[in-house]
């Protein structure tokens, strides 16, 4: 679960993106944990309530290119409130909203009448924070020192030469060797509160793929002259539905009601570019190629296809075993170009539960990377060896379940335990089919009820063990399990399921 250490970052870190609380007893400074370990992001109300914004605050978001200028005013309940009276959380959403169009990133689109931006209020108030004198934990101290990282990060970012690091080294910044669920969200929102997004998006590539840390992204209408520009030269360009997905990246408004969700919120599941295979690189041939070319490269590297590429964004289609033979069989002296059939690229960071029906019709799809290179590629043995990988400790968790369960309703009273998992009845535990993971935690962490069992086995190393196997649960209960988290844990896994065997009667 620990990754390595840097600037003191380690289990007291780990413990702060868990499902675990901070002990009450910590000297730290609610504020300072608050930023700086729960990495929770920075809101406009953060800003309100440091004395950085006022209730009536006038703001404007300047369009670079239309010269167009939206203004809006800070409520009495840091929102940002619209001249037509709608109120945003969201900096980013509320740019959209007045723009009519986005995405946009908030942060550095609205400014206060002399010019700063909210963005500069923000880093203020993080600068503040990491200020402030603490207990001098090992907690505290990792994460002063990845605030200091972070910022030099922006730095870069701003001027033109980002930092390039692999997802295992971002992670290492916060301790941490995996990319769970929470930890996930933590990585983002502290990455976002910084300025930052990491391109590709860091939780849609392999653990070793390289990763910029980007700054704010820049005007939409910028990026469609930027697109328009490659379309012009004759490059691929992504269109409106392909653009580049990035770490903190704000979506478009939708509607006019604001949305709840934290902006950029991490989308959890598994990606294409978490395969192996799909950011390799691929072997190609031009659609000027021989026969003889294809297969001679399709015997060497043991491939049933090759993709047929004019350019590393120019996909003509693809030459399978099948092609060729048709080919060649309808006419002994077809060219070359005979045998390309229709291929299908996708975008590394669209989900795989997605692209499933691409990959039933064509069998193989082509991957591209964030600038919409032909990076990789994915057959259907590569989805069901990933899908494989994750179904088989999937099951055993589901064992898992129903031995904790037939062990606690055969050695326990339900009255106790219902009074340990509802005290006050308002879930209105009726039977023990209906206790959860964490029910079962809380019955075996009670040395009354452990007491009860009669095991001759450790109370704490037992339940320590439980809620290293609740981790795994849950990033597999939420199809996040990108870094392979539940192999690792098989042999835990049958472990403690032997264990509840033998005892549990």
């Amino acid at each position: 679960m620990i990754g390595s250490f840097r600037g003191g970052i380690g289990f007291e870190v780990e413990t702060a993106v868990t499902d675990s609380t901070v002990d009450d007893s910590s000297e730290e400074s609610p504020s300072r944990a608050s930023y700086l370990i729960e990495g929770r992001r920075v809101t406009v109300l953060d800003l309100f309530d440091a004395g950085l914004l006022a209730q009536g605050t006038r703001l404007t978001f300047r369009r670079k290119r239309s010269g167009m200028a939206h203004t809006a005013q800070v409520t009495e309940d840091g929102r940002i409130e619209l001249n037509d009276g709608r109120r945003f959380k969201s900096p980013s959403t509320a740019a959209a909203a007045a723009s009519g169009r986005g995405p946009f990133d908030g942060w550095t689109a609205w400014e206060l009448d002399d010019g700063t931006l909210l963005d500069v209020l923000r880093q203020k108030l993080l600068d503040t924070v990491a200020e402030q004198p603490s207990s001098g934990g090992l907690v505290a101290e990792g994460a002063a020192n990845r605030h200091t990282w972070l910022k030099g990060a922006r730095k870069q970012a701003d001027s033109g030469a980002p930092i390039t690091l692999t997802v295992r080294d971002l992670l290492d910044w916060w301790g941490l060797s995996r990319r769970g669920y929470l930890a996930t969200a933590q990585v983002s929102a502290e990455l976002a509160n910084h300025g930052l997004s990491t391109v590709p998006d860091f939780t849609a590539v392999g653990l070793d793929g390289r990763v910029a840390l980007t700054g704010p992204s820049v005007d939409t209408e910028d990026e469609k002259e930027t697109t328009a520009g490659r379309a012009a030269t004759g490059q691929e360009a992504a269109t409106e539905g392909e653009e580049m997905r990035m770490t903190g990246a704000p979506g478009p408004v939708t509607s006019d009601e604001e949305a709840e969700d934290d902006e950029g919120e991490p989308i959890q599941g598994q990606t294409v570019g978490n395969l192996p295979s799909a950011l390799r690189g691929v072997e190609s041939v031009s659609s000027s190629a021989s026969f003889e070319e294809a297969f001679t490269r399709m015997r060497l590297n043991g491939y049933s296809q090759l993709p047929v590429l004019n350019g590393p964004r120019n996909l003509q289609g693809a030459v399978t075993w099948e092609s060729i033979a048709l080919a060649r069989y309808t006419d002994t002296d077809a060219s070359f170009s005979r045998a390309i059939v229709k291929a299908h690229a996708v975008s590394y960071a669209d989900h795989l539960i997605d692209v499933l029906p691409f990959l039933e019709q064509f069998g193989f799809l082509l991957v591209k990377d964030q600038t919409n290179r032909i990076a990789g590629i994915i057959t259907v043995a590569d989805v069901a060896a990933e899908y494989g990988a994750t179904a088989r400790p999937f099951l055993l968790i589901g064992v898992l379940d129903r031995q904790l369960r037939r062990v606690i309703s055969e050695g326990l009273d339900l009255a106790d335990v219902i009074a340990l998992c509802d005290p006050e009845g308002i879930r209105r535990l009726t039977s023990f089919k209906q206790l959860s993971y964490g029910d079962y935690q809380q019955v075996l962490s009670s040395q009354r009820q452990w007491d009860r069992l009669g095991w001759p086995l450790d109370r704490k190393a037992f339940t320590d063990r439980l809620n290293a196997l609740r981790e795994v649960r849950n990033e597999l209960m939420h199809f996040n399990d990108k870094d392979k988290v539940g192999d690792a844990a098989i042999p835990m896994l049958r472990n403690m399921i032997e264990l509840l065997r033998e005892y549990g009667g």
